[in-house]
């Protein structure tokens, strides 16, 4: 057994476990790690406390060489710009070959062996071609990277409808699957722009009640349904999850509001009150 620790390489690359060396790291640290080729850098992602078996991983688990130090965090900032020169020549190259792909970013390895061009596009792109061009001019490896409209909202950032920054461009690991029926469980309206993030796709934020929706909707009727009380029959004309209630109509037109709060197999019978 031993200690590993989550580790997201670069800036947009994957996150991977690593083995932990002698040296203490937290969460946030800037590592050199072992890479395919040469070193990479990362940072530190994910508390580090707890000890796994590196046998049971399904990948070869690398090694944590060292804690940045000044040296390697300038090297790094230095390879930022130099990846922004190169990131105009690779814009130039796809024009020039006339390709149907999008360049979204660029980013170097730590030892400069490896650039990593990411790009969308709506099909698959034959950039081999573009490859040999650039090797020519960066002599370094080339690789292409085709990613989503998620993953390009992760690189590039930005701010939500909140009004806070990116949940994809901060804090969140993967992308997890979102559904419509997440909207339509929080009683969201179902209209595209509303409930749709920068990139175009359902909002990952839906994803985070859905659970809690899910608890406290068990038990309560749905919109629609019909219901037969001591004093008649009614139909629910809306429910509210949140408060564990329902409004009511009885065919004379009466509404009431019935209270599930306390009880899920049995309802308190609310003042009777008119909806206009």
């Amino acid at each position: 057994m031993e200690k590993l620790a989550q580790v997201k390489l670069r800036e947009a690359g994957q996150t991977l476990l690593y083995r932990l060396s002698e040296a203490a790291v937290k969460i946030g640290d800037y590592v050199i790690v072992e890479a395919d080729r040469g070193t990479d850098y990362g940072h530190i992602i994910a508390d580090t406390n707890e000890c796994v078996d590196a046998k049971t991983q399904d990948e070869p688990v690398r090694k944590i060489i060292r804690l940045a130090s000044s040296d390697d965090l300038k090297q790094i900032d230095e390879n930022k710009l130099k990846a922004k020169e190169d990131f105009a020549q690779c814009f130039k190259k796809i024009q020039e070959h006339k390709l149907d792909m999008k360049l979204v970013d660029c980013e170097y390895s730590f030892d400069r062996s490896k650039i990593i061009f990411f790009f969308t596009a709506d099909g698959r792109v034959d950039f081999r071609e573009l490859v040999k061009d650039l090797a020519k001019i960066f002599k370094a490896r080339i690789e292409l990277r085709q990613i989503g409209v998620r993953d390009e909202a992760k690189l590039l950032g930005g701010f939500g409808v909140c009004g806070r920054r990116l949940c994809c461009a901060t804090f969140l690991k993967d992308f997890e699957p979102v559904m419509i029926k997440m909207a339509k469980e929080q009683g969201l309206p179902l209209n595209p722009p509303k409930i749709s993030g920068t990139c175009g796709r359902l909002m990952c934020c839906l994803a985070y009640e859905y659970g809690a929706y899910m608890e406290l909707s068990k038990g309560l009727p749905k919109e629609g349904d019909s219901i037969s009380r001591g004093d008649g029959k009614a139909k629910v004309i809306s429910v509210n999850k949140l408060k564990r209630s329902c409004l009511i109509e009885y065919e004379d037109g009466r509404q009431i509001r019935l209270d599930y709060s306390q009880n899920h197999s049995c309802c308190h019978q609310a003042k009777p009150h008119d909806e206009k």
